[in-house]
């Protein structure tokens, strides 16, 4: 068998212990080195450990003590840093949106990927592009780093080969990430040249997010199953299979998913307060159920708002509880207990609309709200 490219020096364990429950132990001491490209058979009886050392060589479960090694880099602290620079290229676009007042809900971030949740959209393509590019920047910026820090390492050490898988990794995340089409930054970045040169943004996503799904067609698995194996990285198997199509999979949903809501967001300049609003009975907060359903059919409407003493709307009874209380109980129970009290986001200009509109709604979600004036 050929040696998989990047382990050299095969897979070592120096005195690894494990152990499933503390004090009972399954490993003890374990020190074991398997060639670069050599099989190896582990045989014993049953419950000797050999299922146990599979899964610490598979990195399913870390050894309770000693040092296991592939390639000679400790996987442990080559998983922390590659999760490390994962967090850092999220918030290199975290920063960058926040400096525009781009308010960012959250940052999600896995050994392979991350992802930035800004939720208002950029209003320029230079903003756009810029949001994108960075985190690609810092990517590159780590890759130096260990770069320089591989070089001041001593050769054949351990901290000469983490940092050097350190900037391999990171080198790599740019090239892969920038690829044109959406959820990648290659993609955003796609989306800020074609909206500068059109003008059109809405159209620019569109093309970004179709040019996503052909990269998950077509571009992933040619790079993955025919490119990389000719080169000698890896060989066609389930494993690089399953891969494949998980990567494929993941951008093909996001640019679908980024597809669809640039068609909904299209259409949002015709949505509107006005168009949206409803007229609402008021009623006062011991108003019983049954009561205020009777009077708001006489009047033919549809909401009910919980007001005060002094007339100042309080609440808004929640359409959704109004359905679930039961005909024989509407009697006995106030309107005030189906009410949601009135906080900001949930008073709405009747002047919004469009993103405008959305973006409020958004901020403070609600089956209902109240139009103000």
């Amino acid at each position: 068998p050929a040696a998989w490219p990047g382990i050299g020096a095969g897979i070592q364990l120096r005195a690894v212990d494990f152990s499933y429950e503390a004090g009972v132990p399954i490993l003890t001491r374990v020190n074991l080195h398997i060639p670069a490209g050599k099989r190896v058979g582990i045989v014993g009886p049953t419950g000797g450990g050999k299922s146990s050392l599979v899964q610490l060589i598979a990195r399913f479960r870390d050894p309770s003590a000693g040092v296991l090694t592939v390639g000679g880099v400790d996987v442990r602290a080559l998983a922390l840093m590659l999760l490390a620079s994962v967090i850092l290229h999220e918030v290199g676009h975290c920063v960058v949106a926040r400096a525009f007042d781009l308010p960012v809900g959250s940052i999600t971030v896995t050994l392979l990927a991350g992802r930035t949740h800004i939720l208002k959209q950029p209003d320029t393509p230079a903003k756009e592009y810029a949001v994108a590019i960075v985190g690609p920047m810092v990517s590159l910026l780590l890759t130096s780093v260990g770069v320089a820090a591989a070089a001041a390492c001593p050769d054949g050490s351990l901290a000469r080969e983490i940092f050097l898988n350190l900037a391999l990794s990171n080198g790599a995340i740019p090239v892969l990430n920038l690829i044109p089409g959406l959820p990648l930054d290659g993609g955003r970045v796609l989306r800020s040249a074609l909206w500068q040169v059109t003008g059109n943004e809405h159209q620019s996503v569109r093309i970004a997010a179709r040019a996503g799904m052909v990269v998950a067609v077509l571009v992933v698995p040619v790079v993955m199953l025919v490119a990389l194996p000719a080169a000698g990285v890896g060989t066609v198997d389930v494993a690089l299979l399953v891969l494949a199509f998980v990567i494929g999979l993941f951008i093909f949903t996001g640019a679908y998913a980024t597809l669809q809501q640039s068609q909904v967001t299209a259409r949002l300049p015709s949505l509107s307060v006005a168009a949206l609003a409803r007229p609402a009975l008021e009623v006062t907060a011991g108003t019983p159920l049954a009561e205020a359903i009777r009077q708001a059919h006489e009047g033919g409407l549809r909401a009910l708002v919980v007001v005060g003493g002094t007339g100042r709307p309080e609440g808004i009874v929640s359409e959704a509880w109004v359905r679930q209380v039961p005909a024989d109980r509407r009697p006995w129970v106030t309107a005030a207990e189906g009410a949601r009290k009135l906080e900001d986001g949930l008073v709405l200009d009747p002047e919004l609309s469009g993103e405008a509109l959305l973006e409020q709604m958004t901020s403070t979600p609600a089956s209902e709200y109240l139009v103000a004036g």
